[in-house]
């Protein structure tokens, strides 16, 4: 059973998210909100994710990333139980930056 998130705490939360204007904000927010370790996790899973959506395997991911191969695994899950909202969002990204396929 999925744990119901939704509610105004969470609504709080993205809203403050929402706010974020730059990079640097980013780095300032997160920074003061979460532990370095909990946000170098975060990062490792949308790397995780890019490298699959590039059809990487999980031995060049786990080699590249330093990422286990349960953590590649569950990353890989949410591609195909996911919302696709991390698709959508790298996506996004690789043709701002010019790398779509």
């Amino acid at each position: 059973m999925k744990k119901e998130i939704r509610n105004e705490d969470i609504d709080l939360f993205f809203d403050v998210i929402l706010q974020l204007k730059d990079r640097e904000e980013c780095y300032n927010f997160f920074e003061d909100i979460i532990t370095i370790n909990e946000l170098l996790s975060l990062s490792q899973r949308i790397v995780v994710a890019s490298m699959l959506r590039k059809e990487k395997t999980y031995q060049e991911i786990a080699r590249e990333t330093g990422a286990s191969t349960a953590t590649i695994s569950r990353v890989n899950r949410i591609f195909s139980y996911g919302n696709d909202s991390l698709k959508l969002l790298l996506g996004r990204v690789e043709e701002q930056r010019g790398e779509a396929e």
